[in-house]
């Protein structure tokens, strides 16, 4: 018997919360939903459920503090679905953890792309999690994949969730040059910036963490209107 992708909706609105729960179970996933913030983070829990949308205006917590809650505890692709459509509020959802943002009103054919972007990354990153070594390590840096923990000087660092993504990516290619594009692929999903901005205050607060010099470099360089390269030696 196939099992099908399981879908949490939190949604305090109840017309749209339905609306979306009908249009996912016709597509053939499952799902379960909630309009509390407090709830959803115990269903993630009892549930671990594939998919994760998640409005950011809920009558008991913040969307905010539920991608926060949710992100240490599951892998699950999270979908922020909000009328909240500033720029800032989209960066703070997707360095909370978020992996995708959509503005309200949406339609439901985005919608159903995303959640089919985020099932296969989600596949992608089983199939390759063999291939993956254990840690990374160059000079005083180290990365423990497994532990998701960062070292340098062999004192633990503390990254946020989309800075973690980003260095583990450039880790994992290290010597490669890593376009603009396929990086915010990679690591927002579907979600695209529509420049630069946004990924450069991303890895300009992971210099100043782990560089000693940040204006000179020495893990992370910058290709010039292309992308950046993690050093290999």
């Amino acid at each position: 018997m196939e099992i099908k992708p399981l879908i949490l909706i939190v949604e305090d609105d109840k017309p749209i919360r339905n609306f979306i729960s009908v249009s996912m179970k016709t597509q053939g996933y499952d799902c379960i939903e909630t309009e509390s913030g407090e709830m959803a983070i115990a269903l993630v829990t009892a549930n671990n459920p594939d998919v994760i949308i998640v409005d950011l205006g809920l009558p008991d917590i913040d969307g905010f503090e539920v991608i926060k809650a949710v992100r240490p505890m599951t892998d699950s692709a999270i979908i922020v679905v909000s009328a909240r459509g500033k720029e800032r509020e989209k960066v703070s959802a997707l360095d909370l953890g978020a992996d995708d943002y959509l503005t309200k009103p949406f339609s439901v054919p985005e919608l159903l792309a995303r959640i089919r972007v985020a099932l296969r990354h989600a596949e992608r990153v089983i199939g390759s999690s063999e291939e993956i070594k254990d840690e990374f390590r160059l000079d005083e840096l180290e990365i423990n994949y497994a532990k998701r923990q960062i070292f340098l000087k062999g004192e633990e660092l503390h990254l946020t969730p989309i800075e973690y993504k980003l260095l583990v990516l450039l880790s994992q290619n290290a010597g490669k040059v890593l376009t603009h594009k396929h990086i915010q692929k990679e690591v927002w999903g579907a979600y695209a910036v529509e420049d630069t901005r946004s990924l450069r205050v991303f890895m300009a607060n992971i210099r100043r963490k782990i560089e000693r010099d940040p204006a000179q470099p020495r893990y992370i360089i910058t290709e010039v209107g292309v992308g950046y390269r993690m050093v290999d030696e």
